[in-house]
């Protein structure tokens, strides 16, 4: 892999706290949280999530009782309504100490903002035991080279809960760095967000639509023809776009997990 590493152009963001401590040990079990649009439009995602793992003696579980994180009534203001959701969540996810998620956003739901909503000890103490794919692969398991081969220029989108509500950047790219063949492309001011945050594509479309613009046009100037991201849920707003454009549709989109899982 070639190029420089899409840090935070000096910026430092604090890392949701995580309950990384006593370490992992070999052989422990982790329960795969799959979020609900994963699930039913990209499982292929949750399949090489649990291949990824397995590679490393990691046994994992998938508690079928799980539903949704809550995150989508929380950032449209219904916290009455995410509340009955979080505490299901907490409910299924209770008795496992480690659990990940190959999303950053609905990492960050977990980690970030269960405790917004219900503060007490149980709820932010499940909350601080969801791990995000890369950073428990590195930061956990000290993975940093899976043994993939993925021969293509591939641009990096870290989205705003990835980057800066968890601290997940450095994870990322070390995983990309491992890759080999891979060609990294930095997209100009690749801080900036897609315009996709879940809801407020709905409420604000036309916001979104310009900003996932601005996004695409700079994805365009990186050269990539391969867009990455530890989420599936701005991908899923960039490749909308890239799509509907006759000069940028042979862009493809993958999430981070297919590419990590990818073998020649």
């Amino acid at each position: 892999m070639s190029a420089g590493n899409p840090g935070n152009n000096g910026r430092r963001y604090t890392p949701a706290p995580r309950q990384d401590n006593p370490p992992y040990q070999k052989g422990e079990p982790v329960a795969l949280f799959i979020p609900c649009y994963i699930d039913q439009f990209y499982p292929e995602i949750a399949e090489a999530t649990a291949r990824l793992l397995a590679r490393y003696g990691v046994p994992t579980v998938f508690p079928e009782e799980q539903t949704c994180c809550g995150q989508p009534a929380f950032n449209s203001g219904y916290w009455d309504e995410a509340r009955p959701v979080i505490h299901h969540f907490c409910d299924v996810f209770a008795q496992h100490r480690w659990i990940v998620c190959p999303s950053a956003s609905c990492t960050a739901m977990c980690r970030v903002f269960f405790g917004h909503v219900d503060p007490s000890e149980r709820v932010v103490g499940v909350g601080r035991r969801v791990f995000e794919l890369a950073e428990f692969l590195v930061d956990i398991l000290g993975v940093t080279d899976t043994g993939a081969t993925f021969p293509h220029k591939v641009a990096l989108h870290v989205g705003c809960h990835g980057r800066r509500e968890l601290g997940v950047v450095d994870q990322v790219f070390k995983l990309l760095q491992g890759v080999r063949g891979l060609t990294y492309c930095e997209i100009p001011n690749i801080e900036e967000c897609c315009g996709f945050g879940g809801t407020f594509s709905v409420k604000m479309p036309g916001t979104s639509l310009a900003m996932g613009c601005t996004k695409k046009e700079n994805i365009v100037k990186s050269g990539a023809d391969v867009v990455v991201s530890a989420d599936i849920s701005c991908l899923m707003h960039i490749g909308g776009l890239l799509r509907r454009d006759p000069a940028t549709k042979h862009i493809r989109t993958m999430h981070l997990a297919e590419v990590l899982d990818t073998r020649s």
